[in-house]
């Protein structure tokens, strides 16, 4: 059985924690609010009070942090991963983070970066798609765990590779949110049934996941946050990076980056990326 110590139970980091309890591994538990370790803990997991508690005799690490400073303080600092972790552990990040920050946590530890994508549900179900950088080895040796909380699993190249692959993921998401906000304020406005639009739409060319799993939410105005729109607003800032350094233009990339910076200024951050439709019916005079 293999020890892993799991760093940031959150919106999706809870879900994927008891997934692999499930799976029969032994898992401690760290969170900066201990609500969520309690309600981990009444989920099978074990309870740490730190970062170094966590990782104590931990074969594997899995963090599931918010941003690339939070990631370099719990991973690097002075009381993080690298300095209480066995040596040979083995790190894996999911986080959504920068690229070249992961290929600076590759240098001081053994580890594979591996960002998800799936949301709350995805989460919940253990059918996450999982984007993997890292050494090839690493990856093998670690194939058991991301298969307890993923149904895609797939090594996309060395280090940074899983952030690179999930930049793009976060442009095609953010993308396909705002182009079903508009069609959906678009349906209203001629009083379509947006019920029975949805359902046909689904089963057309035009069918996604945005349609199967956030549409109806989005009519309904419930943006309870699977995905909070300050972390889209967040991952849309590492895609436009990225892409400047790699010359590549995004125009609609950054039209979307833009709407999303809009909704975060204000002061809706909190609220799931699907309320991406709230600024177009704000924009359309129609709320």
């Amino acid at each position: 059985m293999k020890k892993i110590g799991f760093i940031g139970l959150g919106i999706m980091g809870l879900p994927m924690a008891a997934n692999l309890v499930k799976a029969g591994f032994d898992v401690t538990g760290h969170n900066r609010s201990r609500a969520k370790v309690d309600q981990f803990v009444e989920a099978g997991g074990r309870a740490a009070d730190s970062v170094a508690e966590a990782v104590a005799d931990a074969d594997v690490v899995i963090t599931m942090l918010p941003d690339s400073p939070d990631v370099q303080a719990v991973v690097l600092g002075e009381d993080g991963v690298v300095a209480h972790a066995e040596q040979g552990a083995l790190l894996i990040d999911c986080s959504t983070i920068r690229p070249d920050v992961s290929r600076e946590v590759a240098g001081h530890i053994r580890a594979l970066d591996a960002p998800v994508s799936g949301g709350e549900q995805g989460a919940i179900e253990g059918n996450l798609s999982i984007m993997v950088g890292g050494a090839a080895e690493d990856f093998e040796a670690a194939r058991d765990v991301l298969d307890a909380v993923g149904g895609t699993v797939v090594h996309v190249g060395a280090a940074g590779a899983g952030q690179t692959v999930k930049a793009a993921n976060q442009l095609i998401v953010a993308g396909t949110i705002e182009l079903v906000a508009e069609s959906l304020v678009f349906l209203e406005a001629h009083d379509v049934d947006t019920e029975a639009a949805i359902k046909v739409l689904a089963g057309g060319l035009a069918g996604n996941r945005i349609l199967d799993r956030k549409a109806a939410a989005m009519v309904r105005r419930e943006f309870t946050p699977g995905f909070r729109v300050e972390l889209h607003h967040k991952d849309l800032g590492i895609v436009q990076a990225a892409a400047r350094e790699a010359g590549v233009v995004i125009p609609l990339g950054a039209a979307v980056a833009q709407l999303m910076a809009a909704l975060q200024a204000q002061g809706h951050g909190g609220l799931d990326h699907g309320a991406l439709l709230k600024l177009v019916a704000q924009l359309s005079g129609r709320e």
